[in-house]
């Protein structure tokens, strides 16, 4: 019996985890990035602010243009986004790949 409450308390850890990081890269979305691409990643045309729902990016992409910016894209991309750790831009990454 104890080695199923040991598999039990292991997937409800799994599973709170995956639900925080869920939560945490909407809000940190809703924080950095809802503004200009829009409450569901559908982009804003009248500020020319792409759409990123359906991004041909993968997570590690998006994380890496949060973190470090994307020589000759349009402002504020053409650097990293402030305020903003490694963790964080992954949390948001994959939030933007769920829309």
């Amino acid at each position: 019996m104890r080695p199923q409450f040991l598999r039990t308390a292991f997937v409800l850890m799994i599973f709170s985890t995956a639900l925080w990081a869920a939560d945490h890269g909407a809000a940190l979305y809703k924080k950095k990035c809802a503004g200009c691409h829009g409450a569901g990643g559908e982009g804003k045309p009248g500020m020319n602010a792409p759409a990123l729902k359906g991004s041909a990016l993968d997570a590690g992409q998006i994380a890496d243009q949060i973190t470090k910016g994307k020589p000759g894209s349009k402002a504020p991309h053409t650097k990293a986004v402030s305020g903003v750790t490694d963790d964080q831009a992954k949390a948001i990454a994959a939030y933007v790949k769920g829309l």
